[in-house]
């Protein structure tokens, strides 16, 4: 096992991540100071891990009540959400009582945010079972829900006791979704991590084989690119926006197409593809560069080509990412691969290129 800090003074927390993790109660002990606790999971990990959570609680004494929600992010909406409420009232659950969210991205972004906001905050724990949430969504704090306009456009920042990332809840994932959470693995290279990037490079096969020693490698040095990033910028006011890379892009793709046709990383995997043709068309990097961040996407068997939902579509949904700034959409994009900027003076006719283009609406 690896600990890692996210480092945010009274409240940091640990990143606990390797093997077996669900079956060490001592690693919870310290977040759960009450007898009782809310496990919000889903009704595709609840027959998987539900009951060796609850066994791992009893031997603390802590007793829980399951929350078991419709799995899909189509369902991550203020209708889900209040399942969490109701259920929490129902049991009269106090604002000392703990919500463990136990799933992948949208439990945990839920479950997060039901903790921040009843009772206006109760303590709550991220146990992420894709590789996604372990290497992305679990870690920061970001919490919230869809709207029909726009994704995540609903929510608040709000951290975690601890997150557990127990990487043998990769096994029972499903090959698309182990993909998914490469392209956010692979995004952290992109913005700061030039060795990483060549780490994978080189090392894409152990990972979609599912091998242990690479998944803990690749976990553990994502989650450490991101806890220094959100403990220098929590409210992303600054550096963490450069943790959007592809996602200006890719949230269009998931909205436009309807939530969930497109996986969240399958949307990040083409949008970042997107992100690099339009920094290569800025003069920043060049076709090799391109080429690159595109190849290792495609040995991800991820995405490379976007929905062509049209250009005006997807200008107008774009203009709804929370990076708009004073009426003007910002980009975050290459200028070389490690090295991540954003940018809000894209000429449209340079933006429009790239949508006609990664859209496979022309060629060129």
């Amino acid at each position: 096992m690896q600990t890692l800090t996210v480092g945010l003074g009274e409240r940091s927390y640990p990143i606990h991540i390797g093997s077996g993790l669900l079956d060490h109660p001592e690693l919870l002990q310290h977040a759960l100071p009450r007898k009782r606790a809310a496990i919000v999971t889903n009704t595709t990990v609840a027959p998987l891990y539900l009951e060796k959570l609850r066994k791992t609680l009893q031997s603390l004494d802590v007793s829980s009540i399951p929350i078991i929600l419709p799995d899909g992010e189509e369902y991550k909406n203020f209708t889900t959400l209040n399942l969490i409420y109701d259920a929490l009232l129902t049991n009269r659950y106090e604002r000392t009582t703990p919500l463990i969210a136990l799933g992948g991205g949208v439990i945990g972004d839920m479950t997060g945010y039901a903790a921040a906001t009843y009772l206006r905050g109760v303590p709550f724990i991220q146990i992420p079972t894709t590789l996604l949430a372990q290497v992305d969504s679990s870690v920061g704090g970001k919490t919230g829900i869809n709207h029909p306009l726009g994704k995540n456009m609903i929510g608040a920042f709000y951290q975690p006791q601890l997150v557990l990332a127990d990487i043998d809840t990769l096994n029972t994932l499903p090959d698309n979704e182990l993909s998914a959470g490469i392209a956010e693995v692979i995004k952290y290279g992109l913005i700061r991590d030039l060795p990483f990037f060549e780490w994978l490079e080189q090392n894409m096969d152990k990972l979609l084989a599912r091998d242990t020693e690479a998944l803990q490698y690749a976990i553990t040095r994502s989650c450490r690119n991101k806890a220094e990033i959100v403990a220098a910028d929590e409210r992303e006011s600054g550096e963490r926006a450069l943790l959007n890379l592809g996602h200006t892009f890719g949230h269009a793709i998931e909205t436009g197409s309807g939530y969930g046709v497109w996986l969240h990383g399958e949307g990040v995997a083409a949008g970042t593809v997107m992100a690099a043709d339009l920094s290569q068309r800025l003069g920043w990097i060049g076709a090799q560069d391109t080429a690159r961040v595109r190849s290792l996407f495609e040995r991800a068997k991820l995405p490379t080509i976007a929905p062509g939902l049209g250009t005006e579509k997807y200008l107008e949904l774009m203009g709804l990412d929370k990076k708009v700034e004073g009426g003007k959409m910002r980009f975050v994009l290459l200028k070389g691969i490690g090295h991540a900027v954003i940018y809000g003076d894209v000429p449209k006719i340079l933006l429009q290129q790239t949508l006609e283009r990664c859209c496979g609406m022309v060629d060129g």
